[in-house]
């Protein structure tokens, strides 16, 4: 408990730019707990550099995606918002938690697997570590909950099995987390291959939304969207292409399943794809307007990334030192 509220931890990577997925699926969720937890969203830039990073465009991410994560609605008064590189502890904890980490357990996750097929020339040691430091992540700021997509959930695992691995040892030092998976979460496929998800890696620009994309943009990407050679709007397990669209276009103007069904009845796929279209650009546009607006703030980030950071380190370092105390490194004198 943190000022007698339960705590929560995520974050993401400073690659790429968020998509459609990312907002519906882990932002606008944020959104509904920050009165409710004591909550640290994180940019993940440590994470970042275990595949090689152009400096400055690594720089340029990092600011965009803090600057979205606000933009998209998180209040950074109510949660702190910061640079994972900006609080030294969670490369301190990382270290020490390695040595509780068994090189069997690292060795069995399946994200290293994936990441180390797709970068073959640079399987580098951080990649394999990768988990301890995002249990070190989660594990400094005592975290209740994580809210994480299903793919995450074997890092919880053992997130959790290092922590109690440590308390049997030394006692109940850490929180352990349970994942916090939304089940009415939106789940968004890719527009050109709608049996994945919409990844921000994803080499065809057309298969995903990104949240800065222009409206003609959006819906020149939705005109493109894989359906199916029927042409019924019909939400089915055998047409995931047009149920995709059916979900996208429910979440963002309200209308349930049924409804957009009777709405489109007897009504083609191109109709139907550029509504689509047109009602994502229409609910991303406020965001897209206060990140711009946001973005010329230059004062206004920083002072944002200055006390954040200042107050992640507050309740980062508390268990830092509680950990460091327990298995006996010297005291820092003050």
């Amino acid at each position: 408990m943190l000022n007698g509220k339960k705590s929560l931890f995520s974050g993401m990577q400073a690659t790429g730019t968020l998509h459609l997925g990312n907002y519906l699926g882990a932002l606008k969720n944020w959104i509904e707990l920050e009165d409710e937890y004591e909550s640290f969203y994180c940019v993940v830039d440590m994470h970042s550099i275990t595949v090689r990073q152009e400096p400055a465009e690594l720089r340029r991410k990092a600011r965009a995606l803090l600057t979205l994560y606000i933009a998209a609605g998180l209040n950074p008064e109510k949660n702190c918002i910061y640079y994972q590189s900006h609080v030294p502890a969670h490369a301190e904890l990382s270290w020490i938690l390695n040595c509780y980490a068994y090189m069997g357990e690292l060795s069995r996750m399946t994200q290293y697997k994936d990441k180390a097929s797709k970068n073959e020339n640079n399987i580098n040691a951080g990649l394999f570590t990768y988990p301890v430091l995002m249990a070190a992540d989660i594990l400094l700021f005592q975290s209740d909950i994580v809210p994480v997509g299903d793919d995450q959930k074997q890092h919880i695992e053992l997130t959790r099995d290092i922590a109690q691995r440590f308390n049997s040892i030394y006692g109940d030092v850490f929180t352990v987390p349970e994942p916090y998976i939304k089940k009415t979460g939106a789940r968004i496929m890719s527009l050109q291959e709608p049996t994945k998800k919409m990844s921000k890696s994803d080499e065809n620009l057309n298969a995903s939304i990104f949240l800065l994309d222009d409206s003609d943009t959006i819906i020149r990407k939705f005109k493109r969207a894989v359906t199916d050679s029927d042409n019924e709007i019909r939400h089915s397990s055998d047409k995931p292409g047009i149920s995709n669209l059916i979900e996208i276009y429910g979440i963002a103007t309200g209308k349930s399943i049924a409804e957009t069904e009777k709405e489109f009845e007897g009504k083609g796929y191109g109709e139907f794809k550029i509504a689509v279209g047109e009602s994502v650009a229409a609910m991303l546009k406020p965001v897209q307007d206060r990140f711009y607006e946001l973005e010329k703030d230059k004062a206004y980030i920083d002072s944002v990334i200055k006390n954040n950071a200042e107050k992640a380190s507050y309740y980062a370092n508390k268990t830092l030192r509680k950990v460091q105390k327990k298995i006996g490194f010297p005291e820092r004198i003050r």
